[in-house]
């Protein structure tokens, strides 16, 4: 079994929160390995952002910003 960064026990949380009743083992551990790779696709946008205003840090306007154009790539 991989490593994640996300515990699997907050994985269950988010997918209750969501509404759901019960949660399968093999839903939650697909959840959090879309989060990540998602996690990851836009810290590395983040991390360009940062570099392009001439900064080695990664700000919250950065993670925001990656996020929208990740997320809305047609918006």
């Amino acid at each position: 079994m991989s490593s994640s960064e996300f515990g699997l026990a907050a994985v269950y949380r988010v997918i209750k929160k969501a509404g759901a009743e019960r949660v399968g083992d093999d839903a939650a551990i697909e959840l959090r390995s879309e989060l990540e790779a998602l996690g990851v696709q836009i810290s590395r946008r983040a991390v360009t952002l940062a570099a392009h205003a001439g900064r080695k840090t990664v700000k919250p306007a950065d993670i925001k910003l990656a996020a929208e154009e990740i997320l809305k790539p047609n918006a």
